[in-house]
Order: C-alpha cells, then sequence, then structure tokens
C-alpha cells in the first residue's frame, strides 16, 4: 500500500489519508500506546487541510483504532480482548483457551454485614453476614478487571477455608455447597472509575470502565450470589449472542 497521496486519483483525499494511516496501524509501524504524528505534522507530511486530518482521525478514533486525548495528542488505541459473558463461561476459562497469561490475585475475603444494595439483590434480611471476595485478574501481568463477589453466610458456612484463587468460585460453590448456577440476571453499564478502582485497575479516577453485575440463582429460583466485574475500558470488549425463537 502506498503511503503517498494520489491528488489525481478518483478516491477522496479523506478516505487515501484513512488507508494510510489504517495501514499503519495494522502493519504494526505504529504501537500500541505510541503518540501519533500531530494534526498540523501530518497536514504537513500529506499536503492536507487541518480539517481534513482532523475528520480522519476522529473517524479512526470513533472506530477504536486510535485515542485523543485533549492537550496531549493522539495515541494508537491498545487491541481489546474479546469474550462473551462470564455467565456463559468464565473470563479466566475463555482467556486462557486464547493463549493469554492469566492471574489472580486475592484482595480480600471477609465476612461482613451485608450491604444494603446486595442484601436487596439477594433478598436477605438486615441482620445476615456474606462473605465479600474480591479479587483482581490481570492479563500478561497488566490489570484487566477487578471482582466482587458476596455469598450469603448460611448458605455457604467455611467459605473462607477454600481457595478461590486457582479455583473459580463457581466451581466451589457447587461443589461444596450444591449451589449451581442455573440462571443469571444481568447487567452492564459504562462507569467512570472511582478511586479505589482506579488504584488496582492502573487507571486515573473517572476513567471509563464496564460494569458487569450478576444476580445468580440455583434450579430453585433462590438467588446465592451477587457480583460486580469492573474490566478497563480500553482493554475489554463484551460480546452477547442471541437465538431468537
Amino acid at each position: 500500500m502506498s503511503d503517498l497521496i494520489e491528488r489525481n486519483s478518483s478516491v477522496p483525499l479523506y478516505r487515501q489519508l484513512e488507508d494510510i494511516l489504517h495501514g499503519k496501524i495494522s502493519r504494526g509501524e505504529w504501537q500500541p500506546d505510541e503518540q501519533i504524528p500531530s494534526e498540523n505534522e501530518l497536514n504537513r507530511i500529506y499536503g492536507l487541510s487541518r480539517m481534513t486530518v482532523r475528520g480522519v482521525l476522529n473517524k479512526l478514533a470513533g472506530d477504536g483504532l486510535l485515542v485523543r486525548v485533549p492537550g496531549k495528542g493522539t495515541y494508537v488505541a491498545r487491541t481489546k480482548i474479546s469474550a462473551i459473558s462470564p455467565a456463559y463461561k468464565g473470563i479466566r476459562e475463555q482467556l486462557e483457551a486464547l493463549g493469554y497469561d492469566i492471574a489472580t490475585q486475592l484482595i480480600s475475603l471477609d465476612r461482613i454485614t451485608t450491604p444494603s444494595r446486595v442484601r436487596e439483590r439477594l433478598r436477605l434480611g438486615s441482620d445476615d453476614e456474606v462473605y465479600a471476595i474480591v479479587r483482581l485478574r490481570t492479563v500478561d501481568e497488566k490489570p484487566l478487571s477487578l471482582h466482587r463477589s458476596f455469598v450469603p453466610a448460611r448458605l455457604a458456612p467455611g467459605l473462607d477455608r477454600y481457595d478461590v484463587v486457582s479455583e473459580q468460585l463457581c466451581v466451589v460453590l457447587e461443589e461444596n455447597y450444591e449451589l449451581p448456577m442455573k440462571s443469571v440476571e444481568e447487567d452492564l453499564e459504562a462507569v467512570a472509575v472511582d478511586a479505589t478502582d482506579a488504584k488496582y485497575l492502573g487507571l486515573r479516577r473517572g476513567e471509563p470502565a464496564l460494569r458487569l453485575t450478576d444476580v445468580i440463582s440455583d434450579r430453585a429460583g433462590s438467588a446465592f450470589e451477587y457480583s460486580t466485574i469492573v474490566f478497563r475500558g480500553d482493554t475489554m470488549r463484551l460480546k452477547f449472542d442471541y437465538q431468537l425463537a
């Protein structure tokens, strides 16, 4: 692919520039997190108007190939990891199958009074306690997601004795407490990370993230786990596939 603008071509100038910049990214000439030339530099290099250059950069940013940081410049976006919802297949299992180096760190595992939002979703009483489990998952030694899980203590006594790092929590609950996951109520939303999550995920407070909330129930329809997973918005993409009758 030529890196030259052909002014006599029938291909519009903006499309030629878009193809040139896209090629530099796809060929690896520009690496993820690398700052690319400024609008003025691209204008000088290719002899195009600043408006044309700005439009192309905004288009590539909208396509997820570039990240524009006000006051700093334009950077090549990181390649996002694509996975289906963990309600269907665990994130760790999916990423390991894709060849990523996955690690999980236990931040805390405590028996606590049930927070109000958890109490409402799990239909617990004001005196009920839950095990609160917080884990950080990394991919190739870089933070990916922060997992918080809440399980009623009366349904899983002694849960804090089990290894919930090397073993998936859903497996521990099913094999040791007869709590199989049979239905999931799920919500996904874009959020701005707070200071606590930002610290663990290597982000700045207020940066974008994805938060997935699950309420998991057994065969009888009784909810036994409330969980949230906060993913780095610049690293993770979730896919949802549906079969319609």
